[in-house]
């Protein structure tokens, strides 16, 4: 911690979260789940010593809620400190991991999109029975579609495709639906993403970009940073009920949904067309209306997901660069797999897909949500 300090500087690294251990609940720690509080206890005290406004937290386990993450909450609230003699434990955020569970059936990878709200679901309702942390920040340290990003395997072939950022763009809606639901603080969330150093491209492994090619995952982050302001309402009639997705996965109809944010200027829709199954599938017609809007001129641009558009891999297979590594590398390729693709109107083109239309008025300020 001191040598953060004097390499960043105070106010930086109070800006930082500190989490103490990784997955204590499972193989990770060797040690009694009474000997992690008083690692945890000598942690905080010895991080709040060097730095008193610093942010620590954790457990960071593996899953959502359960026995161990009760436990633990109630240690903070009133367990014996091993390192103040005191009682209780100082926690500035909670956080634990969420995983989905792939699987390839059928000559085809089917998504585990229930499995991880599921984790989500019992972490945040663990969570919200403790009166004492329904404000406390909650940040699910790893929220990934599967469990292990250094693995590859056929059940993991969704990570090159575009059902990957669908699925992420699901999943991360559904998140703030069930943080509603509790009432809880939940901050945010991080992706278990590594980089992979002299791989083949696009190899398997979950990472964000591929010998310095952007994945079409990355590009689903993208859009999200274009979504500012303000929630605004959204009416859609072909979203699956949460409950259903947590009990039965998408597996019969697909979930067509949406979420929006409003500024200032700008109205910006996330729109997905998810499903299970990584399988040939009907588009999704989509009549999109925009109601209330004040202002005589607009200009409304479309960032668009699919297997043709701002999918790196998709244009790699077609330009035949299989083995072809500085071909990969040229500005003509990049271009070709560039993210924006602006003012295309007509609905997203097959199953897996996201569109993130964006209506800029620069001349008013929108006064109503939609």
């Amino acid at each position: 911690m001191k040598h953060c300090i004097q390499r960043y500087g105070k106010a930086e690294v109070a800006t930082w979260y500190w989490e103490v251990w990784n997955e204590p609940n499972i193989s990770y720690w060797k040690g009694t789940p009474q000997e992690y509080y008083k690692l945890y206890d000598f942690a905080v005290d010895g991080v709040r010593r060097a730095l008193p406004q610093a942010r620590v937290g954790g457990p960071e386990q593996a899953g959502g809620g359960g026995k161990f993450l009760r436990d633990f909450l109630q240690h903070c609230i009133d367990g014996k400190n091993e390192a103040t003699g005191g009682h209780g434990a100082p926690i500035d955020f909670i956080s634990f991991h969420a995983k989905g569970s792939p699987q390839f059936i059928d000559g085809h990878v089917r998504m585990g999109l229930a499995n991880q709200l599921r984790n989500i679901e019992s972490g945040f309702s663990t969570v919200a029975s403790f009166a004492q942390f329904k404000r406390t920040p909650i940040i699910i340290g790893e929220s990934d579609p599967d469990g292990c990003a250094a693995c590859t395997g056929a059940q993991l072939g969704y990570r090159n495709t575009a059902l990957y950022p669908c699925y992420t763009a699901a999943a991360l809606a559904r998140t703030f639906q069930i943080a509603d639901k509790y009432g809880v603080n939940f901050q945010g969330a991080l992706t278990w993403a590594f980089e992979f150093e002299n791989k083949p491209y696009f190899a398997g492994y979950r990472v964000l970009s591929t010998n310095g090619i952007d994945m079409p995952v990355l590009n689903v982050f993208r859009m999200f940073a274009l979504m500012h302001g303000s929630a605004a309402t959204v009416q859609i009639s072909s979203a699956l009920p949460l409950d259903s997705i947590e009990k039965n996965g998408v597996h019969e109809s697909p979930d067509v949904n949406a979420v929006a944010a409003v500024d200032t200027h700008q109205l910006a829709v996330l729109i997905w067309n998810y499903h299970d199954d990584d399988a040939a599938g009907p588009a999704a017609a989509i009549d999109l209306k925009f109601v209330n809007i004040p202002a005589a001129s607009s200009e409304l641009t479309e960032y668009r997901i699919d297997g043709t558009h701002s999918n790196a891999h998709t244009a790699w297979l077609q330009l035949g660069l299989r083995s072809n590594r500085r071909r990969s590398n040229t500005p003509n390729f990049r271009r070709q797999v560039s993210w924006k693709n602006s003012n295309r109107r007509n609905p997203s083109e097959s199953k897996q897909a996201v569109s993130a239309p964006v209506l800029v008025c620069p001349e008013a300020g929108f006064r109503y949500l939609f």
